[in-house]
């Protein structure tokens, strides 16, 4: 069997109905993977199981929100009993307010705390006695350049970005004994209706990026398919607490 191979595998995705979500999934489910989409919007949710299944893939729908913990583990526990089993989870759904830190709100910050942050440890912790029972397990969460770099003005996102790097690391010493293996992803400018509205909202952005990136380019959600397959195989079983820049040289520039 090749390292990469995840067939009998079953994959819960949040936020996977779109963007790099959705680039993951398709990666997890080309290399044999069944996978759970987690989501608010079902109409969104069935465009993407229908390019899943394209894929030769076994694809679901869970209905997912961020903000309700009692929603976040039952996703988690849905995906388990759809295909009797949880082996990998990708924390991914997330969101931003981009203001400068004077204008905003507790609730704002709350909101993107307690989507990018908090929804990611609650869905873990509901994960974690699937994978025990599975013998092992694969917990993949979505940072971003905003763990390694400031941000005048996403300071709840940056600090929740960072904030994931943490917690990754304290659940992969904690559950390493235990075969599952904790990482993280940290996406630079990526393509997606959430950059696209930046560009919009942050004049110059565009330009900043392309001449900063040494790949010259904005990242695509398919870029995500090979390290989140990685990250999801027995190839990475002695990686844990890693968290992997995809971001064209982004951070590698001083």
């Amino acid at each position: 069997m090749s390292a990469f191979d995840l067939s009998g595998r079953t994959a819960l995705v949040t936020g996977g109905n779109g963007g790099i979500g959705l680039g993951i999934a398709k990666g997890l489910a080309s290399a044999g993977a069944a996978v759970v989409i987690a989501a608010r919007n079902e109409k969104k949710a069935q465009a993407a199981l229908s390019d899943l299944r394209a894929l030769g893939g076994n694809a679901e729908f869970v209905a997912f929100d961020a903000l309700d913990e009692s929603s976040c583990r039952r996703a988690v526990d849905r995906a388990a009993e759809r295909f009797s089993r949880l082996d990998i989870l990708v924390n991914n759904a997330g969101t931003t307010v981009r203001k400068p830190p004077q204008e905003l709100t507790a609730a704002e910050w709350h909101q993107v705390m307690d989507t990018n942050l908090t929804s990611a440890f609650v869905c873990s912790q509901a994960a974690y006695p699937h994978m025990v029972r599975a013998g092992g397990g694969k917990i993949i969460n979505m940072g971003s350049m905003m763990s390694i770099f400031a941000s005048a003005y996403a300071v709840a996102y940056a600090a929740s970005k960072g904030g994931i790097v943490q917690m990754a690391r304290s659940m992969a010493v904690a559950w390493a004994k235990d075969s599952i293996q904790v990482n993280v992803i940290l996406p630079g400018w990526i393509d997606t209706d959430l950059t696209r509205s930046a560009r919009e909202q942050v004049p110059g952005l565009n330009e900043r990026v392309l001449a900063r990136t040494p790949a010259q380019r904005w990242g695509s959600p398919d870029d995500f398919a090979g390290v989140a397959v990685f990250l999801a195989s027995a190839a990475s079983n002695f990686i844990t607490g890693a968290a992997i820049p995809i971001d064209g040289g982004y951070s590698a520039q001083t």
